[in-house]
């Protein structure tokens, strides 16, 4: 008996320890990751945002840089800005602004609801999603084309260790302005049920994501696996996003799996800010089985 004790609390350390050591990791590679700014004159014809520390938005040009400060001109005059409170620069031309309004960047262009997209994060950039309050997740670009991540649940009423434990990893390319591939990988670690072991499953994606950020198209391939065992044949995702509104677009992701009838379809609203990103989707199957409105799906996202 005692030594089942020594094991059960054994295992329950490494698993504590397994957490701990991953989301350090996390930490310390998004702490170390910074996209430098590269502060410049703009070429004519367009309009310079600036992102500073303290989280104001400055709309305008630069005039001229002067060591560790730019000269920046805005409809309110001229500023000067030391080079130290920039957190990030973006050069937008005049489609950036509608009905007089700067339309910031859609912030969740690498994701859908649940799968990826064909784009990926920017190095430095990332983002904290949770899902259903209990699936929180956090997410880092390595470089311009390498992103990682991961996350536990927080059930209520489960020990660490009966938690669920997932990370991924994502490689994709820009083959043109309008067009991106990725290939991806979720891996889920099971917990421990009965007498079977805990069991490591997951996805592989590949998928490709065409049009602009405002209003995009995803496709791709996803299989299946649960140890060293793949699916023969793969689930197809279609999805896509549409930016009808500065500050709302309409998302949907729908997957056909192999030998199953009916799809999973989903359709929903993302609400988001420069930062912060609320989605609200329904999920259901379609055929016959299908109900209104559907499953709801919350997801709050925060990107920095």
């Amino acid at each position: 008996m005692l030594n089942n004790v020594l094991k059960t609390a054994t295992k329950h350390r490494t698993t504590r320890i397994s957490i701990i050591c991953f989301l350090v990791l996390i930490f310390v590679v998004s702490s170390s990751i910074y996209a430098e700014v590269d502060l410049r004159v703009p070429p004519e014809g367009y309009t310079q945002v600036l992102k500073l520390t303290d989280g104001s938005t400055l709309i305008g040009r630069i005039l001229q840089v002067d060591g560790n400060t730019i000269q920046f001109e805005t409809n309110s005059g001229s500023l000067t800005i030391a080079i130290t409170k920039i957190k990030e620069m973006r050069e937008v031309t005049e489609s950036a602004f509608k009905g007089g309004k700067y339309w910031f960047e859609n912030p969740n262009q690498t994701r859908l609801y649940v799968s990826p997209t064909g784009r990926s994060l920017k190095k430095g950039q990332g983002y904290f999603s949770d899902i259903l309050i209990f699936f929180p997740s956090i997410a880092i670009g390595v470089t311009d084309n390498i992103s990682l991540g991961g996350g536990v649940s927080i059930i209520p009423g489960l020990d660490l260790d009966e938690q669920l434990i997932y990370g991924f990893t994502k490689i994709g390319f820009t083959a043109k302005e309008t067009f991106s591939v990725a290939g991806s990988m979720l891996m889920v670690r099971i917990p421990k049920n009965g007498v079977n072991n805990s069991k490591i499953a997951g996805i592989l994606f590949g998928t490709g994501t065409i049009g602009s950020g405002d209003a995009s198209m995803t496709f791709g391939l996803g299989y299946g696996y649960v140890g060293d065992e793949i699916a023969d044949k793969p689930a197809v995702l279609l999805g896509g996003e549409y930016r009808f509104a500065r500050t709302i677009s309409l998302v949907t992701e729908n997957w056909v799996f192999p030998g199953v009838d009916d799809p999973l379809i989903s359709y929903g609203l993302r609400f988001f800010g420069e930062s912060i990103s609320v989605d609200l989707a329904f999920f259901n199957v379609g055929g016959e089985d299908a109900f209104f409105p559907g499953i709801p799906i919350i997801e709050f996202s925060y990107n920095f």
